[in-house]
This record gives structure tokens, sequence and C-alpha cells, in this order.
């Protein structure tokens, strides 16, 4: 039997959730909250997300997420934000510099 993969909205949850926020659904994205900090996470292509919020964070396959940076970095959008990348169990956080932080 093959492994099961969940949505990456599931994922996002439930790393946000891992990170000590608060995950609500908000329309077609989630919104994580902790402390004095509001992340707009969403699984959609930077050209489709809303551009709300000051922080806002793309979830990624792993295939994927270096693409999303680089549009986002060509882009420049006008609110900080990282790109998760995800793959099975594990994840890493890409950032607009050259930074890349792997999951604790």
């Amino acid at each position: 039997m093959g492994a099961v993969s969940r949505s990456l909205a599931a994922e996002a949850r439930r790393i946000f959730t891992d990170l000590g926020y608060d995950v609500t659904e908000a329309g077609e994205e989630l919104r994580a909250e902790r402390k004095w900090r509001t992340v707009h996470v969403t699984t959609d292509d930077p050209d489709a997300a809303p551009t709300h919020g000051n922080l806002r964070c793309f979830v990624a396959r792993a295939q994927r997420a270096a693409e999303v940076r680089d549009r986002l970095l060509a882009v420049e959008p006008d609110y900080d934000w990282a790109v998760v990348s995800v793959a099975e169990d594990d994840y890493r956080v890409l950032h607009p510099g050259s930074d890349v932080l792997s999951a604790p």
C-alpha cells in the first residue's frame, strides 16, 4: 500500500498549527494567527493569490516551490512573503533572500 499524501491546505494547517499558530479558514486560504502576527496562507499561484495583508505564505510541493519563489522575486509584491516547500512529512522555508530554513 502506497503512502497517502495530504492536500497542500491540510499540510499548511498542520505546519502552522505545529508552530503554535491558531489556524482558521478565510475563504480560499488559511489565516494563521499568533501573538500580534497574522499570516495569510495560500496554495494559489502568486498571480492568483489575493494581495491583502502584510505577511503571506505560499505553500507548494517541493517540485514547484523554487518556481513559486522565483515568480515572487520577479513580481516583487508589496507584502512580506515566504514559500513553504512541502515534501512527504518534511518542509523547508524559502525566503526572498538566499536563505533557506529547514524544518525543526
